[in-house]
């Protein structure tokens, strides 16, 4: 029998709503959409229910066991395998799954960050079913999306929060959209794309790495000669051992429901992308998740390491996770769709200047949404947008809102412009060109927020990003709502359009943002160039940040100073793992072959009577490095273990950023000097060059 086509096999491993309406009776369906749309509670029999139907639609497909698969605050996932199997009444093996099983369970959460608010002491956490994403299929086990929270109802997690943000935003939004009278809208829903950047390598080379396996990053190594600039590796022709990975990993996302739609190579060596299609936002963080997985899972399984990190190695782009964010009402209207003629679209041009008014309001809260340590030597380089948060609007859009802002005539025709091909009749255009420059652009119908770090939980990004735009969005619609005709409405959103703009065009810029020009020019106009996300993290709980999150009900003041506990922590432990194993490498591998090659020379100048002076100048050279590397080595021990002498946990953050990690570059400058002054045979690990060829 021929195999199936993997697009016969889509969505097997998912429990989604067309499984749901196959399988349930259509009371306890319809029970569960309207639970869905939160219209409703789900009663215990509707539980019961769909937890039988669950269990059978896993245990067709050979599964044992059952888990909550939930989003602690480390940024990955968590989950506790309990089995079907249960006695029976003679102590005969059955299987069982109960509605109260399905809604909640416990773990144990001591063990996870809570930034302190719990006591290590107390060790109950709950799991609760989200009911509005899939459960699915993993390696024989049911996996069920649930919240985490701890025994008092604090959230634990990411997911609980996004939830919140996602309600607060649909229903601001469907407040404005009603308030046009064009259609009853029940509820709108962010709509995210999330473009993942990830690096591959070759697995025995990777294990010959101690820095890559424990901080997912170089922290030493010499430039290869097939850098990005000659390697024509972008967008080229995918190799046959990455093109086998990505099939697998292509395969898999699609059993799961994950439309797995775009695949490449991008800008360095060995960096490749993978794209889905859009997702309302809770959703495409779930798929995210699992997308971050199933590609260290199948890179395994094809001998390859998958790096998630978002600068793996020095002078070649980094990874990000370009977050796509778009509005999408329930009958399927795109409230970000300009449509063609966008000057006349009132509606469209609220929400832009909405999210315009957003962002000027909290570009230190997306600079720490967007980042973490790991990402800040990515931000700035050539294949990110820099610290600075500016909005490209594109110039045929900018053109209107600057008209709009005046108040002069809004028309303006979008100039033909000659096409290459002249037998093609009808070549669409778009109304501007794209800003890889900027990290919040308008790309048609959609924000692109370019700064997000490849190896985040996107979750934190849109938690932000709902809540913002939300708050602005109940602003404008308090304001619209003593409006009663429609004509009054139009004018009186074309009023506020024009306020935001006077206050808040300073937000907006078109041109290159990695110019010395633009810092100067976004310094003039008061926008803040946060440098070290280590400096953006108390913005999470800034008297206006507390304000804004309990306003919309997304997070309390103690969850807020909790997170910031946790992050300052996360840098910390990250800043450490990452001096504690360069300082073993230098030490116990690079010391050593230093000596050797010393040896080398010194043997070979000894063996001759007439030794050239070339021999003492190179000898002097590595002996030279070895007095550099023995100073820069003990510096640095030395200034990491003062971090001790901090009292908090935020000085200890801050003390590693500024003080450990420059010395760890000044120690990397010696290794690379090293490297680049030894012979091959000498140098014991995988250079650059190696590990960008190891693909071929």
């Amino acid at each position: 029998m021929d195999p199936k086509h993997p697009f016969e096999e889509f969505g097997i491993h998912l429990f989604d709503e067309r499984v749901m309406k196959e399988e349930l009776p259509h009371p306890v369906y319809a029970k569960w959409k309207t639970a869905a749309r939160k219209e409703d509670a789900l009663d215990q029999g509707t539980a019961d229910a769909i937890a039988h139907a669950m269990k059978t639609w896993a245990m067709a497909q050979g599964a044992t066991h059952f888990t909550h698969w939930f989003q602690p605050m480390t940024g990955s996932t968590a989950q506790k395998l309990d089995s079907f199997i249960e006695p029976g009444e003679y102590g005969q093996p059955i299987s069982r799954f109960s509605g109260k099983s399905l809604i909640k369970g416990e773990g144990d959460a001591s063990s996870f960050p809570s930034g302190g608010l719990r006591a290590t002491f107390e060790a109950r956490g709950y799991t609760y079913w989200d009911c509005t994403s899939p459960a699915f299929l993993r390696d024989h086990v049911l996996c069920i999306p649930t919240i985490f929270v701890s025994y008092n109802g604090e959230t634990l997690d990411k997911k609980a929060p996004l939830l919140k943000s996602i309600e607060a935003l649909s229903k601001q939004a469907t407040r404005i959209v009603n308030t046009f009278k064009e259609k009853d809208i029940k509820q709108v829903m962010p709509m995210v794309g999330l473009e993942q950047e990830y690096f591959l390598v070759d697995k025995q080379l990777y294990r010959q790495r101690m820095d890559l396996m424990h901080t997912g990053r170089t922290l030493f190594g010499v430039m290869s000669a097939k850098g990005e600039g000659i390697s024509k590796h972008y967008f080229g022709a995918i190799p046959a051992r990455v093109s086998a990975f990505m099939r697998d990993v292509d395969v898999e996302l699609w059993r799961l429901g994950i439309y797995a739609k775009t695949e490449h190579n991008e800008a360095a060596p060995c960096q490749f992308e993978i794209a889905p299609l859009y997702a309302d936002a809770n959703i495409a963080v779930d798929q995210n998740q699992i997308i971050m997985d199933t590609l260290k899972k199948c890179a395994d399984r094809h001998q390859l390491a998958c790096l998630l990190n978002e600068k793996p190695f020095a002078h070649v782009n980094g990874s990000g996770k370009h977050n796509n964010w778009s509005l999408v009402s329930d009958d399927g209207q795109n409230l970000l769709e300009p449509g063609d003629r966008p000057h006349e679209n009132i509606r469209f041009l609220l929400f832009i200047c909405a999210m315009i008014r957003s962002v000027d309001r909290y570009p230190e809260l997306l600079r720490m949404a967007s980042s973490s340590y790991s990402n800040d030597d990515r931000l700035g380089a050539n294949e990110a947008p820099p610290a600075i948060i500016s909005i490209c609007m594109g110039s045929y859009l900018e053109e209107i809102l600057e008209r709009l802002e005046s108040g002069d005539e809004l028309h303006i025709k979008v100039s033909d412009r000659p096409f290459a091909i002249g037998n093609l009749a009808y070549v669409p255009k778009d109304t501007s060109d794209r800003n890889r420059t900027s990290p919040f652009a308008f790309t048609g119908n959609k924000f692109e927020f370019r700064m997000v770090g490849s190896s985040l939980s996107a979750a934190t990004t849109n938690i932000v990003l709902n809540t913002i735009m939300a708050d602005t969005l109940r602003e404008i619609a308090d304001e619209l709502a003593s409006f009663k005709y429609i004509e009054d409405i139009r004018n009186q959103a074309l009023l506020i359009c024009q306020r935001i703009l006077k206050e808040h065009k300073r937000i907006l810029f078109s041109k290159d943002g990695y110019s010395e020009e633009w810092l100067q020019e976004a310094q003039k106009r008061g926008l803040p160039n946060i440098r070290c996300y280590v400096d953006s993290i108390d913005a999470l709980i800034a008297d206006k940040a507390i304000k804004l999150f309990e306003r919309n009900e997304v997070y309390h003041e103690n969850e807020l100073r909790a997170r910031v506990n946790i992050l300052y922590d996360e840098v910390i432990k990250a800043i450490k793992c990452e001096a504690m194993v360069l300082l073993e490498q230098a030490k116990k591998v690079i010391l050593p072959a230093l000596v050797q090659e010393i040896k080398l020379y010194s043997d070979a100048r000894n063996s001759l009577q007439d030794a050239p002076a070339f021999y003492e100048r190179k000898l002097q050279a590595l002996c030279t490095l070895l007095d550099r590397l023995d100073q820069e080595y003990h510096t640095c021990k030395d200034i990491l273990h003062q971090r001790s002498h901090c009292q908090t946990t935020k000085e200890k953050a801050l003390y590693m950023n500024a003080q450990v990690v420059p010395q760890m570059k000044q120690l990397r400058t010696v290794l690379d000097a090293i490297e680049d002054s030894i012979s091959a045979q000498h140098y014991p690990l995988p250079t650059y060059e190696q590990l960008f060829t190891s693909l071929s």
